[in-house]
């Protein structure tokens, strides 16, 4: 079975606005460079049940920080025509220097002499994220969204948050806006 979660938060308050889940059979095999094949699906059911306005998604995942420039982000915003930002945990493609220690530094990400991402710091001496666009976004707005969405952690609090959904629906719970 495939979960996805959806939490939608305000903007720039980050309360819980929603959250909806979604689960069913995977229909396509892990293939590495195509998990958005496999995970699309599912993540588009979930945002299928969402009630409130969607804005712009940030996705725990790439956009074109990917080897075919098309990472679950890409692909999730040429179906949603909305603004998408991938924000990945771990570097797929490319390569960068490490960002200062502080809160907010930065450096590109850089794929076959093309910037495709930066590297950032949401907390003071944590590891970095790898923020991407993934579609009808630039890759500052990218960039201060992702650190306007990471206050106190080192993950935003849309992947954060989606993350604490996702457990509970596979764990058969219930979820909702109080849960969060």
């Amino acid at each position: 079975m495939a979960y996805a979660t959806v939490v939608v938060l305000e903007f720039p308050g980050l309360s819980v606005v929603e959250v909806r889940g979604f689960e069913a059979p995977l229909s396509f095999p892990y293939v590495p460079g195509l998990l958005s094949f496999r995970e699309l699906p599912t993540v588009l059911g979930a945002l299928e049940s969402v009630e409130s306005p969607v804005n712009v998604i940030v996705a725990d995942a790439h956009g074109v920080a990917h080897p075919r420039r098309l990472g679950l982000a890409s692909h999730l915003g040429l179906f949603v025509d909305v603004p998408c930002v991938g924000c990945a945990k771990s570097r797929l493609v490319g390569e960068y220097e490490e960002p200062e220690a502080e809160k907010g530094s930065a450096s590109d990400l850089v794929h076959r002499g093309e910037v495709v991402g930066r590297v950032l710091r949401t907390r003071k001496n944590v590891s970095p994220v790898y923020v991407s666009v993934g579609n009808r976004i630039d890759l500052s707005s990218a960039v201060e969204l992702v650190l306007a969405c990471a206050p106190k952690y080192r993950l935003p609090e849309t992947t954060r948050r989606a993350h604490g959904a996702a457990n509970k629906l596979r764990r058969g719970e219930e979820f909702g806006i109080a849960a969060f």
